[in-house]
């Protein structure tokens, strides 16, 4: 049986270097290969997870398939390796002290005095290898991204256990990767190697010698600069490597591929492997650089400010656009704006309207009214979660005539609470973890929009959210021409909602965006954009 070997991507000199995308994209390259990876995101941060923290502080939560919320860039790993990831794919500092503290409150360490070293990295090491202990088919490679920038003090125990891992299970098995920035001084004309000397040098401080460099540029480094840095940073010239901005994240596997990085992670590894089958994802590039249509969408969120909060929903609407050789243009539309001017001169523009999910009363009515519009206008339509129970309520107050109709979470003495809390979260206090979380099986309705766009009536999606649409309602919606298209296996909760006059309105309670995938789109957002094409 194969021995697992471990990869550690550490990050230096400032954040937001793209590490995630730079394991991503190593484990899409491995995998081309024909080996089984499995990739994890530690993150330095208290929270336990990031599903309490607000999307201005940390982009989007990303839903696995068994229900954890997690970091953003295990969404990119899923897309990347085109492979659901579990829990274990995201662990948070704040994790790994509820753990130890749980232990040592049950009496785990006998009455030992608990420290960082050994019981904090001992968690961590544990959490590492249970990567490896819990896959259906055992990994032969783990790639672990370590979050934070090196020098912070948050990450210093993350650092501090893989450096440990490397003498507990062996030298030759463990492989670490620092992804460093290499900065053009504009006015100096002059690429400067100093910040990376200076970030491998933190590291080595803390016992860990990089064996690769990943070096984000802006410009192209010459032979000489790449020598200066294998020289300074101690490491073999072939494992400095160079990587530039790219047009599109989906160019990086191939670009790192360009530079040599696979070749050097199985020589150093010792993996026993094919060559690399890259045909399918260097197909998909080409499509995505030669676009030669375009269409507007208009995407009216919460948290527009930072577009990382939509981050898998902007991913699959680009998928979309590369099945249909199309350029999708978002135009960000602030629902609080919509609240103040109107829907008209603000969405007049757009090819296709799409209204994600999110939390809280700020910009409801501008979400509400954005479902107005696209139904009254025949505006290509998808709603997300939040999107369709502000559809529902539209349809309610305007089509079916409810005065007042609303949402139990915004209004809690509506007339009409057409959304309602689930009966299950009636009793909850605690906010963290205690939604519907993770996949759902879901019937769709025979002859639907939605199940021609599936091409089948069983499907499972990935869920978020507290608030159902209330059953005492559906019977007046559906009288009013209002499709229950998709439903649970029981019939007890609706799923998805769509209207029959319309060239496309279609809303779902779920989050599609979490199974996209590059080379395989979600088929809402398909169906979404050959709409707007039309």
């Amino acid at each position: 049986m194969a021995v697992t070997k471990y990869i550690f991507i550490t990050g230096g000199v400032v954040s937001s270097l793209g590490k995630g995308i730079t394991a991503a994209s190593l484990g899409r390259l491995l995998k081309s290969r024909g080996l089984s990876v499995s990739l994890q995101k530690f993150d330095p941060y208290i929270n336990v997870d990031p599903g309490t923290m607000s999307p201005y502080q940390h982009g989007e939560v990303y839903v696995t398939e068994d229900g954890a919320e997690t970091d953003l860039d295990v969404g990119h790993y899923e897309r990347f390796v085109d492979q659901n990831l579990s829990k274990y794919a995201n662990v948070t500092t704040g994790r790994i002290y509820q753990t130890v503290l749980d232990k040592e409150r049950r009496g785990d360490y006998l009455g030992k005095t608990v420290q960082v070293i050994p019981h904090i990295t001992n968690e961590i090491k544990e959490r590492v290898m249970m990567v490896e202990k819990i896959s259906p088919v055992k990994p032969e490679v783990v790639i672990t991204e370590i979050g934070g920038t090196v020098g912070d003090i948050e990450s210093l125990p993350f650092l501090e256990a893989i450096r440990q891992l490397k003498f507990e299970i062996g030298r030759d098995k463990v492989l670490y990767i620092h992804v460093t920035l290499v900065p053009y001084i504009r006015a100096a004309g002059e690429l400067k190697t100093k910040p990376s000397q200076h970030s491998v040098k933190e590291l080595r401080s803390i016992g860990i010698q990089p064996d690769i460099l990943v070096c984000r540029t802006e410009k192209d480094l010459s032979e000489d600069i790449k020598a200066k840095l294998a020289l300074f940073c101690d490491v073999d010239r072939q494992a400095v490597i160079q990587l530039k901005d790219a047009a599109s994240i989906y160019e990086v596997p191939l670009m790192l591929a360009e530079e040599g990085l696979d070749c050097e992670v199985i020589k150093r590894l010792g993996l026993k492997c094919q060559e690399a089958d890259l045909a399918e994802w260097e197909e998909m590039v080409q499509r995505v650089r030669g676009l030669d249509k375009k269409v507007t969408v208009g995407l009216v969120g919460k948290y527009v400010d930072l577009q990382d909060a939509y981050l898998s929903v902007v991913e699959s609407l680009n998928h979309a656009g590369f099945q249909y050789n199309t350029e999708v243009n978002i135009k960000w539309i602030d629902a609080e704006e919509i609240e103040k001017e109107g829907p008209n001169r603000l969405l007049q523009d757009v090819n296709a309207i799409l209204v994600p999910g999110g939390f809280g009363e700020r910009g409801i009515e501008g979400k509400i009214a954005t479902a107005g519009y696209a139904r009254k206008n025949k505006v290509p339509f998808l709603g997300i979660c939040l999107g369709m129970q502000c559809a529902v309520i539209e349809f309610a107050r305007n089509v079916c005539g409810l005065t007042g109709a609303n949402s139990s979470e915004f209004d809690p003495d509506s007339p009409h609470p057409v959304v309602n809390l689930m009966s299950e979260q009636e009793n909850i206090a605690n906010m963290g973890g205690t939604m519907r979380l993770g996949a759902y099986p879901c019937r769709l309705a025979e002859g639907t929009v939605s199940q021609q766009a599936y091409g089948q009536q069983e499907i499972s999606e990935r869920h978020r959210h507290r608030y159902e649409i209330n059953n005492n309602y559906r019977e007046m919606l559906e009288e009013h021409q209002m499709k229950i298209s998709g439903q649970s296996p029981d019939g007890k909760l609706v799923e998805m909602i769509e209207l029959p006059d319309h060239p496309w309105f279609v809303a779902c309670q779920f989050h599609p965006e979490l199974k996209s995938r590059p080379n395989r789109p979600h088929p809402l957002f398909l169906g979404l954009i050959k709409a707007a094409l039309i």
